[in-house]
């Protein structure tokens, strides 16, 4: 949304990546804080806030593409929103990376967390876990690694879920182990869809399609799986 504000005001590519960012704090903010409005702290609150504040975002993108310029901002938003990596300059890298590499550092270092945390909270507390601290910790560096990602690229479906349970495949649910994988194996994923879209045809594809095509049957298989385990 926040990119989209941006693109509809003619702003400057640097303009509309600070957009971004902050828009993806802000919806993170407001998701965390409802919650507590609410007085539930659980996960499912956490979950439904977030449900109801992604659909908030849509229904204002819907009233922003309205307003645009069908010819020149509209199409720039559409093409934003399904991701590229064509526009994305090494100085760029440099304004992100400091954010990315401190966020990815503290949440490798609360990797045994985790791992607790994924007992369940009263497990997790009779463990010695500062659930609530340790949960916001992770929310803000995994919100800081997504907005930093999305403001550079835009939004890029599907890598979120496809690497993670990739990595889960090959090295297991520990994440002492699983983030690393999982950070490398992305990495290489978004390489060679990068390539991919740049060799399929003579204008290089917007990078969500072809994860959309490889995400949605590697999905459906992983249904297929966990199906065939529990019958």
């Amino acid at each position: 949304m926040g990119a989209s504000l941006a693109i509809l005001y003619s702003m400057g590519p640097v303009i509309i990546q600070i957009w971004a960012f902050i828009g993806g704090i802000i919806a993170v903010s407001i998701t965390v804080a409802v919650p507590r409005l609410m007085h539930n702290s659980s996960t499912l609150m956490l979950v439904l806030s977030g449900v109801i504040v992604g659909g908030l975002m849509s229904s204002i993108m819907g009233v922003i593409k309205y307003t645009a310029d069908a010819d020149t901002a509209l199409a720039e938003m559409v093409y934003w929103a399904m991701g590229s990596l064509a526009d994305v300059k090494m100085i760029d890298l440099y304004y992100i990376a400091p954010c990315i590499l401190a966020a990815g550092f503290v949440l490798l270092l609360f990797r045994y967390r985790l791992n607790v945390l994924s007992l369940g909270e009263e497990e997790a507390k009779t463990l010695g876990v500062d659930v609530r601290n340790v949960r916001r910790i992770i929310i803000v560096c995994a919100t800081l690694l997504t907005a930093s990602a999305v403001c550079l690229a835009g939004t890029i479906g599907w890598v979120g879920l496809v690497i993670p349970h990739l990595g889960r495949m090959l090295v297991g649910p520990d994440n002492r182990k699983l983030l690393p994988a999982a950070v490398i194996l992305g990495a290489v994923f978004m390489v060679m869809i990068d390539i991919t879209a740049r060799c399929l045809t003579s204008a290089e594809l917007p990078l969500s399609i072809i994860t959309g095509l490889i995400g949605a049957p590697f999905y459906f298989y992983l249904l297929i799986r966990q199906r065939a385990s529990i019958t």
